[in-house]
């Protein structure tokens, strides 16, 4: 692989990494609710789900998401429906919300697991993985190593923009200065996070 073709890919990374999805709202829910410390965790676990993904492409799995429709079908459900039970919830708890206290609610490790499911059942980033790893593969390369490269730079990108999303989201938090504001910025991303999952439930086999 050669470096012109790696910077093709870095910046093909880049613009899908940037595009708002499931894992920005979830980085940005839990910088805001949960400060720096939480959004680590979070991103940590958005890395793993995305990591599984990665390893899941190099073994042939991603193919067999991007060719059955049942594999594709049954996580795309699983996904959608896990992601609208986030948004119920965080609309739900809109009205009951502090800054001072939510950081005791929920531990770092289990905004680490809600991350990994939240990257693991997003079938749309596997399939979309399987299908772009070939195009930057050279076949007369060895080519173990450059997933490796590829998969390591998709990585790294993703936690740059993620921590780009949790800083943006410290400062929309700096803003907030009472229980209304807090509702009504809760409600905002509890509904993202149903439109996110309404987006995934309608997507289809390609």
């Amino acid at each position: 692989m050669t470096f012109e073709w790696w910077f093709a890919y870095l910046l093909t990374s880049i613009i899908l990494s940037l595009s708002p999805g499931s894992g920005a709202i979830n980085t940005m829910t839990t910088s805001i609710g949960y400060g720096y410390r939480g959004a680590v965790a979070s991103i940590a676990g958005l890395q793993t789900g995305l990591g599984i993904h990665i390893v899941l492409v190099g073994v042939g799995l991603g193919t067999l998401f991007s060719r059955s429709v049942l594999a594709f079908e049954v996580l795309k459900w699983a996904g959608a429906a896990y992601l609208i039970w986030l948004g119920i919830q965080q609309w739900r708890a809109a009205g009951a919300i502090d800054l001072n206290t939510l950081a005791k609610t929920q531990s770092r490790g289990r905004l680490f697991k809600r991350a990994v499911f939240v990257n693991l059942t997003n079938p749309k980033s596997i399939v979309f993985l399987a299908a772009l790893f070939p195009q930057f593969i050279v076949p007369h390369q060895p080519q173990v190593m450059q997933y490796v490269v590829l998969g390591v730079t998709t990585i790294i990108v993703d936690i740059i923009v993620m921590i780009g999303y949790a800083t943006l989201a410290q400062r929309i938090a700096g803003w907030i200065k009472g229980p209304h504001q807090m509702k009504a910025l809760n409600k905002v991303f509890g509904s993202l996070f149903v439109l996110v999952g309404a987006l995934l439930a309608s997507a289809r086999h390609a």
